[in-house]
């Protein structure tokens, strides 16, 4: 048996959708680009998609886009909406509709209804004329000239026409809404990149009698017990109002170690280190990361005007996800 050639196989899909997507350029419509990202943006409810088989996948995932990037979106399947799941569907919402024929008759079967609610409806169809694409208020012609598919038959190329044309609707709006990266954190909390873009420094700091700390008389013996009983490798050193002077890191003791000092006269203000980081407890973890990997240093004092508010470490950072 002579071995498939798989690799040869895989290349000429990949090269076949590139061109599709290369195609689409060629077919953009202005004018109706710019009457459906009109539409989604006044859209006062949410935006409903819809589509039947491979169409409906697609528009799961665009709805699932639009969702993330501020435009609240929902799929509602057409088989479904014509048994009972249009009253999910109201007169402030916006549809976009998928059909690659633009015939598919669980989706045309909606046509009179979303019309009589004047719903506006977007279509996103290989053909100009089909039943679709004339009843929509905006269409878009996300047809191709042939699929991957070597039988000309399997959604491929077609479908990831269609998925690029909803992703470019989705950041579309996201531009013109001017979302930030802090808004789509809160539409990803549980993942690590909400973790980077909503966690603060206050969240995770050690504080209160955690914080390893020692005044500017105290001996470099005493310092050092402090530094043990905290076990952050380091302690703060503070005056009587708590107000921060400087630190005293375990890299500050290999240096002191080099010097002939006397750790048990001597106190800890003439090593400590005076020109140290510190980051307010409201920034975000994410900064906290930074400084440290900027100053290459591994534990930062959390400060509010001078006052140490806590300490921060790169555990700490790690414990919480945001390495």
């Amino acid at each position: 048996m002579t071995p498939f050639d798989f690799i040869a196989s895989i290349k000429r899909t990949i090269i076949a959708e590139r061109d599709a997507v290369t195609e689409l350029l060629t077919r953009l419509d202005n004018d109706a680009l710019n009457r459906a990202c009109e539409l989604l943006l006044e859209c006062k409810g949410r935006i409903v998609i819809t589509g039947m088989g491979k169409s409906g996948h697609i528009g799961n995932k665009i709805a699932a886009t639009l969702a993330s990037t501020g435009s609240p979106s929902f799929f509602v399947h057409p088989g479904e909406a014509a048994h009972g799941d249009m009253g999910m569907i109201t007169h402030n919402d916006v549809v976009i509709a998928l059909s690659n024929s633009g015939e598919s008759g669980e989706v045309t079967t909606l046509l009179p209804l979303l019309k009589r609610l004047k719903v506006p409806l977007i279509a996103m169809t290989g053909n100009n004329q089909s039943s679709l694409a004339l009843a929509a208020d905006s269409h878009l012609n996300v047809g191709v000239s042939k699929e991957a598919c070597p039988l000309d038959l399997a959604p491929s190329s077609s479908t990831t026409v269609a998925l690029v044309m909803g992703d470019a609707l989705a950041i579309a709006l996201l531009e013109a809404r001017g979302f930030t990266a802090e808004e789509f954190a809160f539409s990803h909390p549980g993942g690590s990149l909400g973790r980077r873009l909503l966690l603060k420094v206050k969240t995770i700091m050690h504080c209160g009698s955690q914080i390893p700390q020692v005044c500017k008389t105290t001996l470099i013996k005493d310092a050092l017990l402090e530094m043990t009983q905290k076990g952050l490798g380091m302690t703060t050193v503070v005056d009587d109002s708590g107000h921060l002077q400087g630190i005293f890191t375990d890299g500050d003791l290999r240096r002191t170690l080099d010097k002939d000092i006397d750790f048990h006269t001597t106190p800890v203000s003439q090593v400590m280190t005076t020109s140290c980081a510190g980051i307010h407890p409201e920034k975000l973890a994410a900064e906290a990361l930074q400084v440290m990997e900027e100053k290459k240093i591994n534990a930062l004092v959390a400060l509010d005007q001078g006052q140490v508010m806590g300490v921060i470490n790169m555990h700490d950072l790690l414990r919480a996800g945001v390495i």
